[in-house]
Parts: C-alpha cells; sequence; structure tokens
C-alpha cells in the first residue's frame, strides 16, 4: 500500500517529519527523513529502547539519534548502532513519484 506525503521539496535536508499513515485501519506514526546523503528514509517513530519520538531526534549522515537516551540508528537499515536501544526500528521503502514522497506500508 502506498501513502503519499507531500512534496519532496518541502522537508529540507538534514530534517524529519513525522507521518501518521493509515494501514488497514490502524495509524501507525512514522518518521521520514531527509538524510545528508541527500536520500529519503523511513524508520517507526518511536524508539525501540522507551516510547521517545526518532523524529525529534538529531540527524548526523545516515543515523537519527534518539532524543531521550541517545540511542542511534542506521536510517537506512533501521538497524540500532548504540546502546540503550537493542532491538533494531522498522524501516519502511520512500519513494519519489513526481516530485512527492510516497511511503510503501
Amino acid at each position: 500500500m502506498s501513502y503519499r506525503v507531500g512534496p519532496a521539496d518541502q522537508l529540507p535536508e538534514g530534517e524529519a517529519l513525522l507521518v501518521e499513515a493509515k494501514d488497514s485501519g490502524a495509524i501507525e506514526d512514522i518518521a521520514v527523513f531527509h538524510a545528508e546523503d541527500g536520500n529519503f528514509y523511513a524508520l517507526q517513530d518511536e524508539c525501540t529502547h522507551e516510547v521517545a519520538s526518532l523524529s525529534e531526534g538529531w540527524i548526523d549522515g545516515c543515523e537519527v539519534e534518539c532524543p531521550l537516551h541517545s540511542s542511534s540508528f542506521d536510517l537506512r537499515t533501521g538497524k540500532v548502532l548504540c546502546m540503550p536501544a537493542t532491538k533494531d526500528a522498522r524501516t519502511y521503502k520512500v519513494n519519489v513519484v513526481d516530485g512527492n514522497l510516497e511511503l510503501d506500508i
């Protein structure tokens, strides 16, 4: 299922956007990132360690640092890079279609 986020040029490089996507009636919070490599990535918004929004974290290259306890995740793979988180984050594919960001959920 494809979910339209909005214009790609509205998300500056090095920034993130919180998206509330509906999938089969359920709402899922997804963080969409415009990484410093120029690509767009998406992870589940909630940190796997504790309730905190990854879209409010700090982006460095292709990593995001959780704003609560500093766990880090690879934006490309969702792999946890730094404790205290030990579980990887779920990833979503982001496409740019006619200048708009779309999530595959």
